[in-house]
This record gives structure tokens, C-alpha cells and sequence, in this order.
């Protein structure tokens, strides 16, 4: 379920990036290019960010993202 909302992700957005920092378990996914933005603590981990002009989603951050791997 995981993959199929990335891949619809990446439907959506046609420039998505990906940076993981194993040293703090933290995994960055951006849209798009790179803009100004406001972020909301969804809390559990999951932080987004919007564009602060728009409200479009522009990224979000994953904390933790080792202890949510079912593998």
C-alpha cells in the first residue's frame, strides 16, 4: 500500500526526489522544485510542507521511518 501511494505520487508530481539519512533515520521527499514553504506536524513522525503562496504540497518528512518498515 506504501508503493502504490508513492507511485501515485510520482503520477502527480513529475519531479519527486528522495533523501534518506540513515544516521538519524529521517527520510525527505520533496515535489517539484525547491520553494519556500510552511510545514504542519501531523504528529506520529509525518511532517508536510506547503507552499506558502498556494497551499500546494511541496514535500514532507518522515521521522522514524526504520520502525515503520514491516520487513
Amino acid at each position: 500500500m506504501k508503493i502504490i501511494m508513492i507511485e501515485g505520487i510520482k503520477k502527480i508530481y513529475s519531479d519527486v526526489e528522495f533523501d534518506y539519512d540513515e544516521e538519524v533515520d529521517v527520510l525527505y521527499v520533496s515535489f517539484g522544485k525547491p520553494t519556500k514553504a510552511i510545514s504542519e506536524d501531523l504528529g506520529n513522525g509525518v511532517i508536510l510542507r506547503y507552499n506558502e503562496e498556494n497551499d500546494d504540497l511541496v514535500g514532507m518528512t518522515l521521522i522514524g521511518i526504520k520502525k515503520r518498515s514491516t520487513h
